[in-house]
């Protein structure tokens, strides 16, 4: 029987290269995305038309709220994009409180009742080592704590937390998802993208994608307001 797992899918680069990687496992793959008050939607279309577009067997977006709670610049719009790069060892201001904590929690549910024993996720801490829910440490211990926190966990069944580009530069995981066939023109990496999925080209997110694309030889397709 082929084994199942549960893909985190923005919609953006690195999580549409998790999504080709687990596929070129053998996975049967069921897409979960979050409609979590962030400053666009468009990433939403993007997950749902590359989770049709690259062969998952279901897609789901959930809806939970993170915006009353703020404290981020990609949940309160009275909080500025930053486009200056981030200083070393600073958290950016672009994290979101306990957003992977939430979303891994909503997989581990959908995965539990799917019967699927791995979660992919694309958390990256090479390049983007300010995140603290991005770091090995803290996958490892959610994993623990799945283990022990659901019915299949107790029965016997081992869940695991898949990161297979956590030790990636981004020119790595695009080399990766190229050779895979991910086609990036799908996705959208911006924080502040417009309605149409149109990327700023100057915050954070962006320049490290356009950095990426050029370390890594390969053509940036991706679509820019300006």
């Amino acid at each position: 029987m082929q084994k199942k797992a549960v893909i985190l899918l923005s919609g953006g680069l690195d999580s549409a290269t998790v999504l080709a990687i687990a596929i070129s496992q053998g996975y049967e793959c069921h897409t979960i995305s979050f409609n979590y008050g962030q400053r666009h939607k468009a990433e939403l279309d993007f997950a749902e038309a590359l989770s049709t577009e690259m062969g998952a067997q279901s897609h789901r977006v959930v809806n939970v709220d993170m915006a009353p709670i703020g404290g981020s610049a990609l949940t309160d719009i009275n909080i500025d994009v930053p486009i200056s790069g981030v200083e070393s060892g600073e958290i950016p201001v672009t994290y979101v409180p306990a957003r992977n904590t939430v979303f891994l929690s909503y997989a581990l549910a959908l995965a539990e009742v799917l019967g699927s024993d791995d979660l992919f996720i694309g958390v990256n801490a090479v390049d983007y080592s300010g995140y603290p829910d991005c770091r090995q440490e803290y996958i490892e211990a959610f994993e623990k704590m799945a283990n022990l926190a659901t019915k299949v966990g107790v029965e016997g069944h081992a869940l695991h937390i898949q990161t297979p580009l956590i030790d990636l530069s981004k020119a790595q995981i695009i080399q990766k998802g190229t050779e895979l066939g991910v086609d990036y023109s799908l996705t959208v990496s911006c924080y502040q993208a417009d309605e149409d999925g149109k990327a700023c080209g100057v915050c954070d997110s962006c320049r490290l994608r356009k950095q990426g694309f050029a370390d890594a030889g390969i053509v940036d397709p991706t679509r820019y307001q300006l």
